[in-house]
């Protein structure tokens, strides 16, 4: 969008010295328009980790902000209910596994009929999965985490105790976070999915595209505001709960611009050396706006578009000395 400026090389005479002056032109430049609001970083995955046992916590070493993987062992449940059914399921295993050898042995000489047979076996089998059943019981004595993420919220610890449906802790993934934002009324009809926008997230030195996934067409009752999702690049590291500020580009205007290189700081006031048609310099102070692309910066006041100053001006330089 913006072209290298013509430069004009010239030869600045002093009373002291003499420099090599780079001269660049003010030029009228293309630049975005944009819609600036703040918003907050969610994830739409969230889970609830709980244990499918009564029993107290035990190893929960995990804590609120902790990156965990898929797998990770989050914490222990000691099953003292589910120990005593196991005992006692392989006790009853072991009478029905004694009754249907004898009664084997029985069917075979004729003393019982197939029907008492039947019947033993089948205590036998119920005893069985009983066991079978309390074993598996007993593994989800080990709770582990069912998804990559991080802990935003640990609502038990180590001694309480833990029942079927109570969360333990709450889970996030962070693959694919969302930002969540909320945009006036004037500026909504300028907003679409699929609509890219700069993200900027506090704790992050560069900014992140993201792009709109969802604007919803109901205003809030209270702001009037629309909500308008936005997806974050993918693994792009950012935690849920941080905060966001979100640029919409909405337009374009034409500005003066100059190389940011061209402004000088002197006495606390921002100036240029303009040169005009006779050749000599001219101290010209300038309002400068926003910080544009290719290290251009607008110029808000000050200067007209023609004008001709010092790319790379020296605090040697004083007005009034010529070309």
């Amino acid at each position: 969008m913006n072209r290298l400026f013509p430069a004009i090389v010239v030869v600045l005479l002093g009373v002291r010295a003499a420099w090599a002056v780079d001269l660049v032109a003010v030029r009228q430049v293309e630049t975005p328009i944009h819609y600036v609001t703040s918003g907050s970083v969610i994830s739409e995955h969230r889970v609830a980790v709980g244990s499918r046992l009564s029993g107290y916590i035990h190893d929960l070493t995990v804590h609120e902000g902790d990156r965990i993987r898929q797998g990770a062992l989050l914490f222990r449940i000691d099953p003292v209910d589910v120990r005593q059914q196991l005992a006692q399921a392989e006790a009853n295993l072991a009478n029905a596994r004694a009754d249907l050898k004898r009664f084997r042995t029985l069917l075979k000489s004729g003393a019982i009929s197939r029907q008492q047979f039947d019947q033993v076996k089948l205590r036998f089998d119920v005893a069985s999965s009983r066991v079978k059943q309390a074993r598996n019981q007993l593994n989800y004595a080990v709770v582990r985490s069912p998804l990559d993420g991080v802990v935003v919220k640990k609502l038990k610890h180590n001694g309480d105790l833990a029942s079927p449906g109570a969360p333990v802790l709450m889970i996030e993934n962070t693959g694919n976070m969302t930002v969540d934002t909320r945009v006036s009324e004037q500026f909504v009809p300028r907003i679409h999915v699929g609509d890219r926008a700069r993200v900027e997230v506090r704790g992050f030195p560069h900014p992140f595209t993201a792009v709109v996934r969802r604007v919803v067409s109901a205003a809030e009752a209270r702001s009037h505001q629309f909500l308008v999702k936005l997806t974050l690049p993918a693994n792009s590291g950012v935690l849920p709960g941080s905060l966001a500020e979100v640029a919409f580009t909405t337009g374009s205007r034409r500005v003066l611009a100059l190389p940011a290189t061209a402004l000088l700081r002197r006495h606390g006031l921002t100036g240029v050396y303009l040169v005009d048609g006779h050749k000599r310099l001219h101290w010209r102070l300038v309002r400068p706006g926003r910080m544009l692309d290719g290290g251009m910066v607008e110029i808000a006041a000050g200067l007209h578009r023609g004008d001709r100053v010092v790319r790379t001006p020296s605090d040697a330089m004083h007005s009034g000395a010529a070309l």
